[in-house]
Order: C-alpha cells, then structure tokens, then sequence
C-alpha cells in the first residue's frame, strides 16, 4: 500500500511539474506571439506614453504619418521637437512605402526623457547606406537620422523589420524664485 500511495505521489508530482511546464510554455508563446500582430492594426491600445497608427501602401499616407506624428508631439507637448519628427518621420514611411509592397505601422513612444519613433514593414532588408551625387534626388535618408536623430537603428522582427529612432525630450526650464537660490 506504501508502495502505491509513493508511486500516486510521485504522478501528482510529475503532473504538477507538467502543468508547471505547460504554463510556462504557454507564457513564452504568447510573449513570443505577442508581436505578431498585423501590421493593418494599431501595436496595442493608445496611452499616456504610447500611440500607434496603421499605414496603408499608398503614398498619400506619408502626409498621414505627418500629421498623426505632428499632432502626438503637440499633444505630448514636445513642440520643439515637431519639425524634426515631420522630416525623420516622413524619410522612414516614404521609404518604407517604396521598398515594401506589405502594410506600414507607425508607432511613437515617450520613454526615460527620450521619444522614440519607429516605422515597421514587412521587408526584412534592412537600410543600405548609399553615396549619392550632390543632385541626386534621394538616398540621403540615413545621413539626415545621423544628422538629426540622438540614435537610430533596425532590427528584424518577424513580420519584416522596425526602423527606429530616438530623439531627446526637452527639458522643461527651470524656474528662478525671486530671493531665492
């Protein structure tokens, strides 16, 4: 009888590390899943600090990202930084529209002093820098985010790639107290 009641305690161990397992596992997948959603759909619902807006492959909606962009730094009431946003942010979806045939995202995020911008696609390739005449027409998308953005950067995801870049918040002045240091 010992026997038995050792080998039942023995499965109920096993299935409880199975069901621990299992639910491990189902929390991997969904965290692995998680950025899966299509592009055609907002990352995730709007916040305070977040804000993500579908792009559909047509032209017309580089000045949509212009005004989505603009608007949501005003809103965040990073103003001084608008006409940077509308140019980085213009150069990445133009492009993204015209080496991919797929859905575009456009995603804005206000993080540790620093708002960054990213522009997901569904081509993999990432950016290829280029020397360009001086009456070339484009290819000088990389040079404007090294001129203008704090950092920028690619990586691949698993429905394409995210094009990024991050530009620092300003910093509120400070206020001087009359008699006061």
């Amino acid at each position: 009888m010992a026997a038995q009641d050792a080998t039942l305690g023995k499965a109920s161990v096993s299935e409880g590390a199975r069901f621990s397992w299992f639910a491990r596992q189902l929390a991997l997948w969904s965290q692995a899943t998680e950025p899966l959603r299509p592009l055609s759909v907002p990352r995730a619902r709007a916040t305070a600090q977040d804000a993500s807006w579908p792009l559909t492959p047509e032209l017309i909606s580089v000045s949509r990202a212009r005004r989505l962009a603009i608007a949501q730094v005003a809103e965040w009431r990073l103003d001084e930084l608008a006409d940077t946003v509308e140019l980085l942010v213009s150069e990445l979806v133009t492009n993204a529209l015209c080496h991919t045939r797929g859905p575009v995202r456009l995603n804005l995020q206000v993080r540790d002093a620093r708002l960054r911008c990213e522009v997901e696609d569904t081509n993999s390739d990432g950016p290829v820098r280029r020397t360009v005449c001086a009456d070339a027409e484009g290819g000088r998308g990389m040079e404007l985010l090294d001129l203008l953005a704090e950092a920028w950067g690619s990586s691949r995801t698993a429905t394409g790639k995210t094009l990024w870049f991050e530009l620092p918040v300003p910093v509120p002045a400070q206020s001087c107290r009359p008699g006061g240091l």
